[in-house]
């Protein structure tokens, strides 16, 4: 049996939920943020202000006070910026959990994850070797097509031979 924390098996178990709002930290603001940042005020544990919960999308302004909008004409909406820092410090926080769960694993078990390291990176080299030899050949494919254009705009074009023009009255073909 694995000494694996809770926590840490409950971030591994698929979901069936799929959110579809806007996102904060890719995570659903409306279905996800919102509702922990109210639960922590009711714990105690935040004070967000309630307009921040209420309204967490604001719109965006120009320096001169006018609303700001998007290249197509959209405004533009923003996270308000006490809710945005509130979810920075979880973001923080939960790297700083994962990589202290990874160092706990390191420390207690090094040659067994060495071995899923070693394992995982020979998993790996078929398909990196792959990718660098597609990727290769299609940087030369791209290189073809582009030095064969180059040379098509080089070469001058031939004229078809011209009907003979009349030079003093004796004709003379024209070539290019």
């Amino acid at each position: 049996m694995s000494n694996t924390p809770v926590y840490i098996k409950t971030l591994l178990a698929p979901s069936t939920r799929k959110p579809a709002g806007r996102k904060a930290w890719s995570i659903d603001l409306e279905q996800v943020w919102i509702p922990f940042f109210l639960a922590t005020n009711t714990t105690g544990d935040t004070c967000l202000p309630a307009d921040s919960l209420g309204c967490p999308i604001r719109l965006g302004y120009e320096a001169d006070g006018s609303v700001k909008f998007t290249k197509s004409g959209r405004p533009v909406t923003k996270i308000e910026r006490e809710l945005a820092g509130s979810i920075r410090v979880v973001r923080d926080n939960f790297t700083a959990g994962l990589q202290g769960f990874t160092e706990q694993v390191m420390t207690a078990n090094e040659a067994g994850y060495k071995a899923v390291v070693k394992q995982a990176v020979k998993a790996g080299k078929p398909i990196i070797d792959r990718d660098k030899a597609n990727l290769d050949r299609a940087y030369r494919l791209i290189m073809d097509k582009a030095i064969a254009e180059a040379e098509a705009e080089a070469e001058p074009v031939a004229e078809p031979v011209a009907e003979a023009k009349e030079h003093s009255r004796e004709k003379v073909p024209v070539t290019a």
